[in-house]
């Protein structure tokens, strides 16, 4: 058995021990206990700070510039749709059915897989972080967030999050911004031609959103979209409501910051507005990036992704990357192939051989 065919049996032995124990966002304590033991039997020093695990190459030299490795280990819960035990591991037709599997435990184990591979090399041009993050399916503030607002986490020069992209690279991300909104009107009889309404008032701003194209348009992302998802007002049929609440899905591009958009739709709106944070911003990285390079010269195709991960709380150049295929995350039934694991595996190594070794 070669070392990669040893690592991805090992992969795979981890992620039906990850599967087998409950870890929805916050709970992930236990998920967080294996980590450690799975570091243990590698004989790699750890750290650990709530649920989240990380570790750093052996011979780590902070006159290099660092690599993050980065995946999740929590999950979201199952809906009711399953047929299958969402946390007994099975094998079937070369699928790994589980919850969590797809999204992100396939990533998650094959970037271990990577990490281990070139953990006790010494002849390496950059450090290697790897960070197990909790919290990542609810923007927790618990979660990789909480390592670099703390510190914990050296200078880094770039990043690989992984996320099930068929190991096609991601080079850039929406951001989010969500927004609540509330239209102000005046109460009165409906009977009568008596007060301001609120819903009314709203359905103009709600118009504007529905219409307004920001001028610039990214490359890779498309235009920034914002969708109104949430709408209340009123308690009785007669009555005129004074106030119309409703909630803005904001996608931002690299083309402009959280502040600019919330800016201009604050100025073209009536309503009060309120964001409900800023932390979750676009993120890109340069098609001409090493890392980016060694993808394409391997046959990977780039694309731009329309949701959300760890990558919006990170600062430095990021590229989303993972086996597994997006659109199996969430579902009932989920799934990876085992082909895949090998493959993600197999590509990272090579990937990142091309940038970090001499």
């Amino acid at each position: 058995m070669t070392l990669q065919q040893q690592l991805t049996q090992n992969a795979v032995e981890l992620l039906k021990k990850l599967i087998s124990t409950q870890s929805f966002s916050r709970e992930e304590n236990q998920t967080g206990d294996i980590l450690e033991e799975f570091f243990r039997e590698q004989n790699i020093p750890f750290r650990r700070k709530i649920n989240n695990v990380w570790a750093r190459n052996q011979h780590f030299n902070s006159a290099l510039p660092t690599v993050l490795l980065n995946s999740h280990h929590d999950t979201v819960k199952p809906n009711p749709s399953w047929t299958l035990n969402p946390f007994e591991p099975l094998i079937r037709d070369g699928k790994l059915y589980g919850l969590g599997s797809n999204d992100a435990g396939g990533c998650l184990v094959s970037l271990l897989a990577t990490f281990c591979y070139f953990y006790y090399r010494n002849d390496l041009k950059f450090n290697l972080l790897i960070v197990a993050s909790a919290e990542e399916e609810i923007s927790g503030v618990n979660g990789l967030e909480l390592l670099l607002k703390e510190n914990d986490l050296p200078e880094i020069d770039f990043a690989i999050v992984g996320e099930p992209t068929q190991m096609h690279l991601a080079i850039a991300e929406k951001g989010l911004m969500v927004l609540d909104c509330v239209a102000h009107g005046k109460s009165g009889h409906a009977a009568r031609e008596e007060g301001d309404n609120a819903i009314y008032k709203a359905i103009r701003d709600i118009n504007w959103i529905q219409n307004y194209s920001f001028p610039k348009v990214s490359p890779v992302l498309g235009p920034v979209k914002m969708s109104v998802t949430i709408i209340n007002a009123g308690k009785q049929h007669n009555v005129v409501p004074d106030a119309c609440s409703f909630t803005i899905d904001c996608r931002v591009t690299e083309q402009y910051s959280l502040e600019e958009v919330f800016e201009v739709i604050d100025k073209h709106t009536e309503s009060e507005i309120a964001a409900r944070s800023i932390r979750l911003k676009p993120s890109s990285i340069s098609e001409d990036h090493d890392i980016v390079k060694a993808g394409l010269e391997l046959g990977r195709t780039t694309y731009g992704s329309p949701t959300t991960s760890d990558q919006a709380v990170l600062s430095c150049q990021s590229l989303k990357l993972g086996p597994g295929h997006s659109e199996r995350s969430h579902t009932a039934d989920e799934f990876i192939y085992l082909s895949e694991i090998e493959e993600g595996i197999d590509l990272y190594i090579k990937m990142l051989g091309k940038v970090i070794t001499g």
